[in-house]
């Protein structure tokens, strides 16, 4: 039995839909799926309901955009309440956060003459948690660029013209947030920072696993990770950060976690506090 702990779909910056995701789970034999959108759990009750079908277990989840040492990070959610107040409101904040964004990315490409405009991004997204990937694609689909790769080269990768910095939150605040939630809180990827210090501040802090396979980590990076992980006591996990076809074939997976790892990250959930 294997589990794939981090999937995208349309609503934040992947191209499947809830039922297009569950149908590829299904193809790939998993036993288990986490959504992980970035900033929102919106789509986690149409995955919930596709996962069902297929007799696949559902994890609703979320990928939160932090700030650790300087650095930005991302922390994966697990278990949460997707029903949780304080959840929803912080999430609309960080989806207004991601919209302001938007117009800043293309006010800056409009002064250097791009003519690309909001709302054609917006359009393209067709969701509360815009980002970067959206802004391609209208680069794309409106003759500015040739790909989507030729998009963030050009033009949206930091320090290009279309780069604006996002406001974060401390990734010891997500965490806590995360944990509030009744959820379990795991450092995405770590290998893409390439700034292990990274992985001992985030345990530090409070994070219950690491995710030490990712289809961006080598074999070399992913033994470092799980003995971190180990030495740390944290779990280690994995997902394919799988966006559906924004890239070429979907990366769902190609990381197969196995199922005995998703027990040892259940385990860390919070417990209930009484009633009182």
């Amino acid at each position: 039995m294997f589990a794939d702990l981090h999937l995208h779909t349309f609503f934040s910056d992947g191209t499947f839909s809830p039922e297009e995701l569950a149908a590829h789970a299904h193809e790939q034999d998993l036993a288990a799926i986490a959504l992980t959108d970035h900033d929102t759990v919106d789509g986690c009750p149409a995955t919930a309901a596709a996962c069902g079908t297929h007799g696949i277990e559902f994890i609703p989840g979320a990928e939160i955009t932090a700030e650790m040492g300087g650095q930005e990070v991302h922390i994966l959610a697990y278990w949460i309440d997707t029903t949780s107040p304080t959840l929803m409101q912080r999430f609309s904040e960080f989806q207004a956060v991601r919209s302001q964004r938007i117009h800043g990315m293309v006010k800056q490409l409009n002064e250097r003459g791009v003519a690309l405009t909001a709302e054609a991004v917006f359009a393209i997204a067709n969701c509360k948690a815009p980002g970067r990937p959206h802004v391609a694609r209208a680069l794309v689909s409106g003759g500015f660029c040739n790909d989507f790769d030729d998009a963030f080269e050009r033009y949206l990768k930091k320090g290009r013209p279309g780069w604006v910095p996002k406001a974060m939150m401390p990734a010891a605040d997500a965490i806590a947030l995360i944990h509030a939630s009744g959820g379990v809180a795991v450092l995405a990827h770590p290998g893409l920072y390439r700034m292990d210090r990274l992985v001992g501040e985030a345990a530090a802090a409070g994070i219950d696993g690491i995710e030490c396979w990712h289809t961006k980590h080598n074999p070399e990076a992913s033994r470092r990770y799980q003995k971190m992980a180990a030495e740390l006591n944290r779990v280690a996990t994995g997902g394919s950060d799988c966006h559906g076809n924004s890239k070429g074939q979907p990366l769902i997976g190609r990381i197969r976690l196995p199922y005995e790892q998703v027990n040892r990250l259940r385990e860390r959930r919070p417990t209930p506090s009484p009633a009182t």
